[in-house]
């Protein structure tokens, strides 16, 4: 049956909407009610939520644009198409790697992005959907997002300038 569904089926079902910052189509499922205090977390400069988690699909024509938070994320691969992250670490190193559940060819169906490395997404192939889940530690929250113009990332890792391109649509 699964393989009937539609991204909008999906997205109907999941009651998913477009994210407003980054791309594709969310929605947070889980919030610890737990918290962690500001002086525990000096790359965050506020109290946040010990953990959070969401729904994330990618359909054709939308990426997960470059950001990078502070915490660590980890992408669970659930459904639909392979999708192919892009990461530029500290170290000006770039590297790509391939969700999804075809592991004998080298996918994954789980991945860590640590914090402070920069990372996007995008579809393998320009049909089809994928829908991931992320589990962001310390908990998610806007002020932690940040964003960069495609020059900026560029400039640090001209290595990867054409990934780099194919996520900052907006340039």
């Amino acid at each position: 049956m699964a393989s009937a569904l539609t991204a909008d089926d999906v997205i109907r079902l999941l009651n998913l909407q477009p994210h407003p910052v980054e791309g594709g189509f969310f929605r947070e499922t889980y919030r610890a009610a737990a918290t962690l205090p500001a002086a525990a977390l000096a790359a965050h400069g506020a109290d946040r939520s010990v953990c959070t988690a969401i729904y994330y699909l990618l359909k054709p024509g939308h990426v997960s644009e470059l950001h990078v938070l502070p915490g660590d994320e980890v992408f669970h691969f659930y459904l639909g198409g392979p999708v192919r992250m892009l990461q530029l670490w500290p170290d000006g190193s770039g590297r790509e790697v391939v969700l999804g559940s075809d592991i004998a060819a080298g996918e994954v169906p789980q991945l860590v992005v640590p914090g402070g490395v920069w990372q996007g997404t995008r579809l393998v192939g320009d049909t089809g959907f994928a829908l991931l889940g992320c589990t962001v530690a310390p908990g998610f929250d806007y002020a932690d997002y940040r964003g960069a113009s495609r020059a900026e990332l560029t400039a640090k890792w001209p290595a990867v300038a054409a990934q780099i391109a194919a996520l900052t649509p907006r340039g």
